[in-house]
């Protein structure tokens, strides 16, 4: 299919959170509940953050959403995953058919569940929670050619926007499903962050230490073949997924628009670096959720100075790792809302206050 070429200005205008007023508000309301100062640890600095997101001294959490964003790479080709590309699809009827990881979490934690097709490489028959957004029946192969042309990586990128406007709430999570994505994600993050392919390629699915081996000299030689692919757009296009730049735009929407942005494992932080690199303003508004047991997670985190909330060895992707921690996001919003004051409680505070 032929994208539509969408120019960069296009971009939504995402506004910084910084209020140094309603900071120090927030922070007065957070040291005087009924606690010791920073006895909440982390939940403590995500308030804070929830709050400056909403601009608000008490946080609303509304109508939470989960979205799934599923393509093809071409890069499958060089055997650089543990599972074979039929995968992609297979897996995207078992979340239509409500039987993977994320459905069972999105119904434990009242997440609304949307799959979108983002470049499987087959088609699908309509579906209540099925999006039909392909832009091509899976990239091309990176290690021999671009993985999609500009305006099929800026259509990707609209795509994901357009798919936020459409969303009710306040919430979205994204997650991702797509045979050799690692891949992807390692490429952007080795270019965009300065990384060595050495240090930022895992074993995504389950690699041995042959099958390694091999996937790191694959992405060497994509990262060379693409070394004139620098800023973002083009490292996208050259080296990116359909998934990946639909997430990237989808949060890059979803910031603009004020909502709060949970932000899963190693191939969703891959696109936070992407809409990061784009509009840095964006990272304000992300939630980074967990940190994953894919080998590059820990230094992508580190690049982005995020601390994850939780550490659980996590791999599976799909947005699992979000939803877990869902209810942390809720306990910070709870205790900033609910939790009493020492004046409103009538408990005495520190003796040197």
């Amino acid at each position: 299919m032929n994208a539509p070429d969408f120019p960069p200005a296009r971009l939504p205008a995402i506004e910084p959170t910084a209020n140094l007023p309603l900071e120090a508000k927030l922070r007065h309301k957070i040291d005087h509940k009924t606690k010791p100062q920073g006895a909440l640890g982390r939940l403590e600095s995500l308030a804070l953050q929830l709050g400056l997101i909403q601009q608000q001294e008490s946080i609303t959490l509304r109508d939470p959403q989960m979205v799934v964003f599923a393509a093809d790479h071409g890069i499958a080709a060089e055997g650089v995953s543990a599972f074979p590309q039929a995968v992609t699809v297979q897996m995207v009827g078992n979340m239509l058919a409500g039987g993977a990881a994320i459905n069972v979490f999105a119904r434990q934690h009242g997440f609304a569940l949307q799959v979108v097709d983002s470049g499987v490489a087959a088609d699908f028959s309509a579906h209540p929670q099925l999006l039909q957004r392909k832009i091509a029946h899976g990239t091309r192969n990176t290690r021999h050619e671009p993985a999609m042309a500009p305006a099929e990586a800026q259509a990707a990128l609209h795509a994901g926007m357009d798919i936020v406007r459409s969303l009710p709430g306040n919430v979205v999570a994204f997650g991702e499903m797509g045979i050799a994505n690692t891949s992807a994600a390692t490429l952007l993050f080795a270019r965009l962050a300065g990384v060595s392919i050495e240090d930022a390629t895992g074993r995504g699915t389950g690699l041995d230490d042959a099958q390694l081996a091999h996937k790191r000299q694959v992405l060497a030689a994509a990262l060379a073949l693409h070394a004139g692919a620098t800023q973002a757009l083009d490292a996208l296009a050259a080296l990116g997924g359909f998934e990946i730049a639909m997430m990237a735009g989808a949060m890059l929407q979803a910031a603009s628009e004020r909502r709060v942005v949970l932000v899963d494992g190693f191939i969703a932080g891959a696109a936070a670096l992407v809409a990061q690199a784009l509009t840095p303003a964006v990272q304000d508004y992300m939630v980074f959720c967990h940190q994953g047991n894919e080998h590059g997670h820990r230094l992508l985190l580190a690049h982005l100075k995020a601390q994850p909330l939780l550490e659980l060895g996590l791999r599976l992707g799909e947005g699992t790792g979000a939803l877990l921690a869902w209810p942390l996001v809720q306990s910070a919003a709870g205790f900033l809302n609910e939790m009493a004051s020492f004046d409103s409680a009538g408990v005495s505070g520190r003796e040197d206050a």
